[in-house]
């Protein structure tokens, strides 16, 4: 079901749109009802008059306006249709003013029923036997899951596929834990080699876009052969013609697979030459990454810290993350075991979300399973977004660990030594790197202004104690600043043309 959204007229609508745009872009079910201007005043420069239903409509799946007060019922029901019932996302109704004191006959309104659960469309069969036949005759064959196989609630289904054809599989970001990160067929640590070398690749609720490089050389094979599966017949073909489509909820067109499957007694051979590769960088890749987290020199570097936040964080924890470095490392180092505990910047690269999705994560967690922790992980530029939502976390006391990477800058930044020289040279506004923020910010001094408990660590020592601290105690939220190298960055990547707007 969708989640609601209430915000004021004119600015109150605006600051929500990145919000709208947000869930429409990362197919999120939403509806934002929105305050506006009385329709009397319309055109006369009414306080807070803005086209709002206009407006909405870039960012939307429907964006309407009730004609009267008889028609809301309708209107809703609309709204949360139009959000679960193909490719979710958001919705926007917009309330006049001069409705909120206004009167009805109750006989008057239309009444409706609550709209049915999403329809569950399968995939036509020729196209399922086209897919595993094509799948079968692979040589090097590579299963990408994306978050839409997390939304329908495919994990079952998946890691029987992935078993039962031997398949090694690559999650998207927050596809990440729908099959285990530590799954034996979990290639994430050969990501660039996996999908360079595929020749045959299937999408389950991945779309081919920025994340996935849009499926063209020379990140892929001149060759390659695409299987979609999709909910969204118009995502279907998008970038690279495919070789099969699937059209169908990525849970029902699993069990297809699997079914066919099963009757053809198909499996992809473990001590294929493909494997071999896959399984050898695997290897390399991950002693480079185990190199770069157990180097003993301060400030730490960022795989350093991901290492112990990866040793004591609990393993059910939800994770958000967002920031740069922060954000595309800890992708790599932190797994995730379980589906749907993974929120990050998304498709749209949304900056600012970390603290309101922990919120929102932590709320529901109170909720449904009480006593999970949820951990958000951000970058300090990523943390000055919405950093006064620490007030909202204390002010509920809810259950958040959240760790601020600090590396003084966005991407890099300056020592406080550095910081002190480049000040010789005047004012810092034209002579310190705009990317560059204050050395050494306190952020944990923010927390504990509301009364949650905050860390300043420079240290691995430092580090574990505030980890262990943080993650027992059940009562307080808590913030961790964590000061790590500020020309700290990624190891080198295998593409040198690669550059972080690809990440």
């Amino acid at each position: 079901r969708p989640g609601v959204c209430l915000v004021v007229s004119g600015p109150g609508f605006l600051h929500a749109l990145g919000g709208m745009a947000n869930a429409t872009i990362n197919c999120w079910p939403l509806i934002v009802i929105g305050g506006s201007s009385d329709r009397n005043q319309e055109t006369m420069g009414a306080f807070q008059e803005f086209p709002q239903v206009e407006a909405g409509r870039l960012y939307n799946k429907l964006s309407v306006r009730p004609s009267s007060l008889e028609v809301i019922p309708v209107v809703i029901e609309k709204a949360v249709r139009t959000s679960i019932y193909g490719r979710p996302g958001s919705c926007y109704i917009d309330i006049p003013g001069d409705f909120v004191n206004l009167q009805v006959n109750k006989s008057s309104v239309k009444y409706v029923e609550c709209c049915l659960p999403p329809p569950i469309s399968m995939a036509e069969h020729s196209a399922v036997s086209k897919a595993a036949s094509v799948i079968a005759l692979s040589k090097q064959p590579l299963l990408i899951v994306g978050k839409g196989a997390a939304y329908s609630h495919a994990e079952n289904n998946i890691r029987k596929l992935v078993e039962l054809c031997g398949l090694p599989f690559l999650p998207t970001p927050m596809a990440k834990g729908v099959v285990p990160d530590n799954h034996p067929n979990c290639v994430a640590a050969a990501r660039s080699t996996a999908l360079q070398h595929a020749d045959v690749i299937i999408l389950l609720g991945a779309r081919l876009n920025w994340i996935l490089h849009f499926g063209l050389p020379p990140r892929y094979r001149q060759d390659v052969k695409v299987i979609q599966i999709d909910i969204c017949a118009e995502e279907l073909g998008n970038n690279v013609m495919p070789a099969a489509t699937l059209l169908g909820d990525i849970n029902a067109v699993t069990q297809q697979l699997l079914e066919e499957f099963n009757k053809r007694s198909w499996k992809y051979p473990s001590n294929s030459e493909w494997w071999k590769k896959l399984r050898g960088k695997i290897k390399n890749n991950e002693e480079r990454s185990k190199g770069l987290a157990l180097q003993k020199s301060l400030p730490m570097n960022y795989y350093t810290v991901f290492h112990h936040i990866r040793e004591l964080i609990p393993k059910d924890c939800i994770l958000v993350s967002e920031g740069a470095n922060t954000m595309d490392i800890g992708r790599t180092m932190l797994p995730n075991f379980y589906p749907r505990q993974r929120l990050d910047a998304g498709t749209f690269g949304t900056m600012g979300v970390g603290l309101g999705f922990a919120i929102a994560a932590a709320m529901v967690a109170r909720d449904r399973t009480p006593g999970r922790q949820v951990v958000c992980i951000e970058g300090d530029s990523a943390f000055g977004f919405s950093g006064m939502e620490l007030e909202t976390i204390c002010r509920y006391n809810l259950r958040i660990l959240i760790i601020v990477v600090n590396n003084n800058g966005i991407y890099t930044g300056l020592d406080a030594n550095s910081w002190e020289e480049m000040l010789k040279f005047g004012d810092p506004a034209t002579c310190v790197p705009p990317v560059s923020l204050l050395p050494n910010a306190h952020y944990e001094k923010i927390m504990s202004a509301f009364g949650g408990k905050g860390y300043f660590v420079k240290t691995p020592e430092e580090l574990q104690n505030a980890l262990k601290a943080s993650v027992t105690d059940k009562q307080t939220p808590s913030l961790i600043n964590v000061m790590i190298d500020p020309q700290s960055e990624r190891k080198k990547q295998e593409f040198p043309w690669l550059t972080r707007s690809n990440l």
